[in-house]
């Protein structure tokens, strides 16, 4: 990573928040009010140029520790309410109530067949057993990291499809983790390419791009090679009504120059053994001030 004074200040975040802003179209989501959203944006991190930790307002802390935590349960195969606490992760109960896993079918605090961690980890299969994404592709990109292949999905379209011959039996269809992890052995470098479906542009997208580049931070520690590169594609960008006032406070700040993220995990060889506190954010970061922004009504 490049010495602090030699970074260049990123402002792809506010430009993504700007576009929705200044040209999105206006939709009426199932939330219900009105929304801004714009369709096919993609923001490219030099990973020289520190980690994707915006800076427009203050997110270390718990917020860092339960992006990691949540992402790192999934590694796991985590899927329940109680799973995902012992990552760190509690901010799940508000949508895995009793009343609404009932809808789907699942007892209270399941988040269901098609989610992250059961797709990631529990895929189903024509031969019955099920399938390990991540472990089987943590294992190709280490034998064979010249192939194009490294690809994993959390889709499973039986699960998450429905209409009205089709209950899907998952309480939120996955938003992201679509992941394209790119090698090049001859320089011993890597790149992940994040595709997300939809993506709550103020609260959830910092949180993502936490996340997956993270996750690209994990695989090169278990490779010996380095992460030069996080590309992060979005299909559906948005920005609810009732963040509109938030986020224009948002652009009035500066954005600033990334932070240093250091891996600390010596002894660590599997993907599944990584925890948060592995992840050390460093002194170099100096964002804003703290702003909460509301989630839709």
């Amino acid at each position: 990573m490049k010495p602090y004074a030699d970074r260049t200040v990123d402002t792809q975040y506010q430009e993504l928040l700007r576009r929705i802003l200044e040209t999105g179209r206006e939709v009426h989501p199932i939330q219900g009010g009105m929304s801004k959203m714009v369709m096919g944006h993609q923001m490219r991190f030099d990973m020289r140029n520190g980690f994707p930790l915006i800076t427009e307002r203050d997110m270390s802390g718990p917020f860092l520790k339960a992006a990691l935590g949540e992402h790192i349960a999934f590694l796991n195969g985590a899927r329940t309410q109680e799973q995902l606490e012992s990552f760190g992760c509690k901010f799940w109960e508000r949508w895995i109530t009793k009343e609404k896993c009932e809808i789907f079918g699942l007892p209270e605090g399941d988040l269901g067949n098609g989610s992250y961690g059961a797709a990631w980890t529990n895929f189903p299969t024509a031969e019955g057993a099920p399938f390990n994404q991540i472990e089987h592709v943590v294992k190709q990109i280490k034998e064979r990291p010249y192939l194009r292949t490294h690809i994993i999905s959390p889709w499973i379209p039986q699960y998450v499809i429905q209409h009205d011959d089709l209950q899907r039996s998952t309480v939120v269809a996955p938003c992201h983790g679509w992941i394209h992890v790119l090698c090049f052995p001859e320089t011993k470098e890597l790149a992940v390419h994040h595709f997300q479906r939809s993506a709550d542009s103020p609260v959830g997208l910092p949180f993502n791009m936490v996340q997956y580049a993270a996750f690209g931070m994990m695989l090169a520690h278990l490779t010996g090679y380095e992460m030069v590169e996080y590309v992060h594609t979005l299909s559906d960008a948005h920005i609810y009504e009732n963040q509109f006032e938030k986020v224009e406070e948002l652009l009035a700040r500066e954005p600033r120059k990334l932070p240093t993220m250091k891996l600390e995990a010596e002894g660590i060889t599997k993907i599944t053994d990584f925890r948060p506190e592995h992840f050390v954010l460093g002194d170099d970061y100096e964002p804003h001030a703290k702003m909460l922004i509301p989630t839709p009504v």
